[in-house]
């Protein structure tokens, strides 16, 4: 029988009326854990007698995980479900098909928009879907496979959907998209030749506040009013611009959101003790980053003749304006270090999407395509959660045990280390 409550606690717990009293017991008996339980395709939860299985001792048991190996799981699930939550958002209503592959009727002036980033973005959006929530449900069962309890943030979907066309009205969500603050400088950083494990520091792209990267309403943007295709712009109907600005702010949301996992992975397998665990996170941290390639040449599409337009594409109701930068004439307002300005145009070129060579582990070595960050300072676990809320990903969270869980879940996350490592500044 599943239990949806974010902790799973003794029967007698279990019924008790007072909620603080719960979470009391809960922090004095459990410590530590985190007992939840699988969101969406989450698996059944543990018999009684299993619950307390992740407390044996490591050493004694060959079947099972560290506790480094078993924090750094419920993390990686952790963030798997905040990204298939957001992503069926985006799924429901720019996707091609449901999770059921059923024809997904969406929202069409949304999935139109969506389109001038690319014909094949619909089918794009649902793949990415697909696999995050192949993502959670796989590292929930394995977690289970080893007498650890899965991760279930269903009591924490608090946040009420979208009123656009598409949304599913009877869905409540752990994360928000209506008013985004989209941390562009990844752009930046993966054209440049220095390293944020350096020290190195990247200017925003475009300067995008409490922007919305989904429909909101269908008073705010008719869902039947089909934005132009390439070949039509520009756009001169106000709400069709708003449509497309929305669309361009995804576009760059999407490459954000998945380039924090194309640093994650590697830096949680840096400090896993078993190899099986090893195995899973370069094998889930490969796909991530093959997601990041993928929205990395979308972004760039958002910012690049002809979807800009001549004089730019502007939000009429926010004044976010997305130029061609392309263009020289609009380069000039970034603020480049000395080294990146030198680069030249290679560091707006929006048809670039590999990593650009950068230094790695010392300046004195000659640069090379890596991904970046590696450090856990800059892009481990924490970091990744402080990154979220920046994105403003989870306004509107009404329960304050939500980030007080993730944050947990974190922290024992970039805690973990390999046993046999000593610190190495990682």
């Amino acid at each position: 029988m599943k239990d949806d409550r974010p902790f799973l606690v003794s029967s007698s717990e279990a019924n008790a009326s007072d909620q603080s009293s719960v979470e009391s017991t809960w922090r004095n008996v459990v410590k530590r854990r985190t007992f939840l339980h699988g969101l969406g395709a989450a698996t059944a939860a543990l018999p009684a007698t299993a619950l307390f299985a992740a407390e044996r001792d490591p050493d004694r048991d060959n079947h099972g995980l560290t506790r480094g190996d078993a924090a750094i799981l419920r993390l990686a699930a952790a963030i798997e479900l905040i990204e298939a939550d957001l992503w069926q958002q985006y799924n429901e209503l720019g996707g091609a098909v449901d999770h059921n592959d059923n024809p997904n009727p969406g929202n069409p002036s949304y999935t139109a928009a969506l389109a001038n980033l690319d014909s094949d973005m619909p089918q794009y959006i649902s793949d990415n879907t697909d696999d995050e929530i192949s993502h959670a449900a796989f590292l929930n069962a394995y977690l289970e496979s080893k007498g650890e309890e899965p991760v279930s943030f269903k009591a924490f979907q608090t946040i009420p959907p979208t009123k656009a066309t598409g949304a599913n009205q009877n869905l409540a969500r752990i994360t928000n998209l209506r008013a985004l603050n989209v941390d562009t400088s990844w752009y930046f950083r993966y054209r440049s030749t220095t390293n944020p494990d350096l020290g190195a520091q990247f200017p925003q792209l475009l300067d995008i506040k409490k922007q919305p990267a989904i429909p909101i309403s269908d008073t705010d943007t008719d869902p039947n009013a089909l934005v132009p295709l390439l070949q039509s712009l520009p756009i001169t109907d106000p709400k069709a611009r708003r449509m497309q600005a929305i669309a361009n702010t995804a576009g760059l949301h999407f490459a954000f959101i998945e380039q924090g996992g194309s640093s994650l992975y590697p830096i949680l397998a840096l400090k896993a003790t078993s190899l099986e665990v090893l195995r899973i996170l370069l094998s889930i941290g490969g796909v991530e980053i093959d997601h990041f390639s993928l929205w990395h040449d979308k972004g760039g599409n958002a910012i690049a003749q002809p979807l800009a337009g001549p004089n730019g594409l502007t939000d009429p109701e926010t004044g976010l304006t997305f130029p061609d930068f392309n263009n020289p004439a609009n380069q000039h307002n970034a603020k480049l270090s000395a080294t990146d300005q030198a680069a030249g145009s290679q560091m707006f070129q929006t048809n670039l999407i590999l990593p650009e060579p950068a230094q790695f582990l010392s300046q004195d070595l000659p640069p090379v395509s890596i991904i970046r960050p590696t450090l856990t300072r800059n892009g481990g676990a924490v970091a990744t959660i402080q990154a979220f809320i920046a994105d403003n990903l989870f306004f509107g969270q009404k329960d304050p045990r939500f980030l007080e869980t993730v944050f947990r879940l974190a922290r024992e996350a970039d805690a973990a280390r390999r046993d046999s490592d000593a610190e190495d500044g990682n």
